[in-house]
């Protein structure tokens, strides 16, 4: 295969895509020739216009609501469905068609991602599909896109780097690879968002990044998008002479952003309506949703107007004009969204957790707590002691202090397009740095909050030909599978589980893992399954070490594995004794093989992503 001419980044948002390059053959050291590729996509019934955001919406419409060429693209007519900002504009009056959030369901646990349950709330009688297939649609549209826009270029022969959430666990990251796999995009490399965003700005400092940060700076890059809150720590040291940016932490995954916002100020703008005598049934409030988004958009971005008109379609003919009409202002957007999700706590303050009812409907896992302040005190508590086995940073650590300390910090995602929201931040962090006697962060300016991810994506496939400087850190957990302790049967007493370590903390892309000592019984023909751990806090396991027992803080539970032996040349039900072998492809996904005895074979582990509580 031919050396590629540009290197391609892709953002695949929860509420937005985009899509930025970088020309390979006409760029040297720090000076890059990039840009961002404008995406043709239907705005509305047979019209075209190219936008520098693709919306990361799919509208799955009825046959008999539109003509066959109010679908048609430039690169194909056979369409029954809508990705992008027709979409969007046409969901907000019919919801019950609009998939939303794919990305936010791709990472869901509790669903079968690869089963065609969305929208979730749809009647029997629409048409669904599923978070994979809703991901390989955005995908595949930004593939036809490009090479539509670059027939001499064609995308399958170009680098191509696809963001993810660094709090994605393996089977998150597997299953968006399998997505960017079946849209054609067949030498594709994962990038954490908040690492993308930082290459962002290192890219268009053009090489004053070093000015602006110093051995000993960490960096905290603050990522709130449409569906998650992402929290990373990079450290800044020294190796023989040079600036190295290590990746040292990231936090949990918190679905928890925009679209928690929206649904927010949804709620503030029904209650409005009902004093004034006008009721919003579940309907009306799902598409109140999508207007209030629209408005908060309006209002971050513009400061010509303190008012948003809303229009919400009525589901009847009775009442006048088809519609109900209101407004959102400027102070019920900023009242509802500072206080709510950025409100001023103490460094102690941690997410509050409420019980849960007993029966739930179907839908995402949102954070219970939407205090992105709290969500960031309980991220830097937990991480106080990230930087103790980091070489080569020259800064005198704190004692007796009860978080990490960041020097800096990076702003990403929409919302911060508000300066009120970005000052909300830093009058918390550095109240918290100022009552343990640290110097305040220092705000890195000039991020471009809707393009930086894909910017940064385009720049980090130049940067892996040696090209710029790269961020180091390798997987941002430890890795662990449980392990049941041989007992004798005791009545109500479960056998204890043990966690061995299968990959630890900072794992190089491209490198394997020792084979731990300990081994498997698999037995032939039939899937058995494993439960999964992952640690964002131990640091110090290597592969093999085998814990007795953890806190809840120190280990979360993740999807299960399972593995099937084939049973050909072997007795069915035959248990045959295995290891376990950890490996980081390329790409930037984790793979577990099962290696049997005395043999070559290998099989390989997957994640069991069809939902629900395996054992």
């Amino acid at each position: 295969m031919s050396e590629p001419r540009y290197s391609i980044g892709i953002d695949l948002g929860t509420t937005h895509c985009a899509l930025s390059y970088v020309d390979l053959s006409a760029s040297d050291g720090e000076k890059t020739s990039q840009d961002v590729m404008p995406v043709m996509q239907l705005v509305g019934p047979g019209a075209l216009e190219a936008l520098d955001l693709l919306p990361s919406f799919l509208y799955l419409p009825h046959e008999s609501e539109l003509t066959p060429g109010d679908l048609a693209l430039p690169w194909t007519s056979a369409r029954d469905f809508i990705v992008g900002e027709m979409a969007r504009s046409r969901g907000a009056g019919t919801p019950i068609r609009l998939v939303s959030s794919a990305k936010s369901w791709l990472c869901h646990p509790g669903v079968d991602r690869r089963a065609a349950i969305l929208p979730s709330d749809a009647p029997p009688e629409v048409a669904r599909t599923s978070p994979l297939e809703s991901s390989v649609r955005y995908l595949t549209h930004l593939r036809e896109a490009w090479d539509y826009a670059h027939p001499d270029a064609p995308f399958a022969e170009q680098a191509i780097t696809v963001t993810i959430p660094a709090s994605f666990d393996p089977a998150a990251r597997e299953l968006t690879a399998e997505a960017a796999e079946a849209a054609g995009y067949s030498r594709a490399t994962l990038l954490e968002e908040p690492q993308a965003a930082l290459y962002s700005w290192i890219q268009k400092s053009a090489g004053a990044w070093r000015k602006e940060v110093r051995v000993g700076d960490i960096i905290l890059v603050v990522d709130v998008g449409g569906g998650t809150t992402d929290l990373s720590l990079i450290a800044v040291v020294e190796r023989e002479g040079n600036l190295e940016l290590h990746r040292v932490a990231v936090g949990d995954h918190i679905l928890l952003g925009g679209d928690n916002m929206d649904l927010a100020l949804a709620h503030v703008v029904a209650r409005k309506l009902a004093a004034q005598g006008t009721q919003a049934d579940a309907w009306q409030l799902r598409a109140l949703t999508y207007a209030c988004r629209s408005a908060k958009e309006t209002l971050l971005t513009s400061t010509d107007t303190d008012v948003a008109p809303l229009v919400v379609p009525s589901r009847g003919s009775k009442l006048i004009g088809g519609s109900i009409r209101t407004e959102l202002t400027r102070d019920e957007l900023t009242q509802t969204i500072l206080e709510g999700f950025f409100p001023q706590v103490d460094v102690s303050a941690r997410p509050i957790n409420r019980p849960r009812a007993g029966l739930t409907r179907l839908g995402l896992p949102y954070a219970q707590d939407a205090g992105i302040t709290r969500h960031l005190a309980a991220f830097l508590g937990r991480q106080v002691g990230a930087l103790a086995e980091l070489d080569g940073s020259n800064e005198a650590r704190i004692e007796g202090v009860s978080f990490l300390h960041p020097t800096a910090v990076l702003f990403n995602g929409g919302v911060f397009k508000s300066p009120l929201l970005v000052e909300r931040i830093m009058q918390a962090l550095n109240g918290w740095l100022a009552a343990e006697g640290s110097a305040p962060a220092r705000l890195l300016s000039g991020a471009d909050f809707d393009l930086a991810v894909a910017r940064g994506a385009a720049y980090y496939g130049y940067v892996k030909r040696g090209k710029g400087v790269r961020i180091r850190g390798g997987t941002a957990r430890s890795y662990y599978v449980g392990v049941e302790s041989a007992m004798p049967a005791v009545p109500g007493i479960e056998p204890p589980i043990q966690a061995l370590c299968v990959a630890p903390f900072g794992m190089e892309e491209g490198t394997d893992a020792d084979l731990p000592a300990q081994e498997f019984g698999l037995v032939v023909g039939e899937p058995v399954h494993f439960r999964f751990f992952g640690s964002s806090v131990r640091r110090q396991d290597q592969v093999g070490s085998m814990l007795e027992a953890w806190s809840a803080d120190e280990l979360q539970e993740l999807d299960a594995i399972e593995a099937t032996l084939p049973a050909q040349g072997r007795t069915a039900g035959e248990v045959i004794p295995v290891k376990l072998h950890a490996r980081v492809t390329e790409s930037g996904t984790l793979e577990l093989e099962a290696i049997p005895r005395g043999t070559d074979e290998r099989w390989k582990v997957e994640f069991d992503v069809r939902g629900g509580a395996v054992g």
